[in-house]
């Protein structure tokens, strides 16, 4: 059995590829569970064995092989010091935190039900369609999972239109924060691997998690 060992006075946040796993689906494992939990912290609390196993639902070397499982795929990353999430209303911060997803400038969020919650370099007529197409898409994802995740093992919901190359023109993400489904739309080329990306979710979590309402 490994002899695993938590390094003391150490905080853990999500990376950007931790925080797009907990929110690209609603299945829960404990490594997803401990993504989630971190997420739903105004601040990252020390990595602790009695937090870890109330995060992963998991006892002793099993919830600590989570953690571990987590970071070797890049999910975790480590800080010597506590992180803050960015304080401030969403109405404020969704614009800042949205802007930089895309290499045009163009990017919005819209809720499960096709509202428009924030848009940044999109008309307002625009974001309005956008938002009701990115639920139109949304529901098309849930009606073939059966097909989509289970029987060709696809881990994504996302859609795209993309150009001859297959290179995406525009792009809809579905996130999950708790019951709560956004889909996140993006003009041109996607930049969701930097940390302004694991920001977006973090503020999103802090606000609509379940603990946190």
């Amino acid at each position: 059995m490994p002899d695993y060992h938590l390094i003391e006075n150490r905080f853990a946040l999500p990376s950007p590829a931790g925080a797009y796993h907990a929110s690209s689906h609603k299945q829960i494992d404990p490594m997803r569970a401990l993504l989630c939990a971190l997420l739903q912290q105004e601040s990252t609390p020390p990595l602790t064995q009695q937090a870890l196993e109330t995060w992963t639902a998991l006892t002793g070397s099993d919830a600590q092989e989570a953690l571990y499982r987590a970071q070797s795929l890049g999910w975790i990353e480590g800080f010597e010091e506590p992180q803050s999430a960015q304080p401030g209303t969403l109405e404020k911060l969704l614009p800042e935190l949205l802007r930089p997803l895309s290499d045009s400038g163009k990017a919005l969020l819209a809720d499960g039900h096709g509202f428009n919650v924030a848009a940044v370099g999109f008309t307002h007529e625009v974001s309005i369609e956008l938002s009701a197409l990115s639920a139109d898409i949304a529901s098309l994802d849930s009606r073939h999972q059966a097909l989509t995740h289970n029987n060709l093992r696809l881990a994504s919901g996302a859609r795209a239109l993309v150009d001859a190359a297959g290179n995406s023109q525009l792009g809809f993400w579905p996130l999950y924060i708790d019951e709560y489904r956004f889909v996140l739309v993006l003009q041109g080329v996607p930049h969701l691997n930097q940390s302004i990306f694991t920001s977006l979710i973090w503020a999103l979590s802090t606000r609509y998690a379940s603990g946190n309402r």
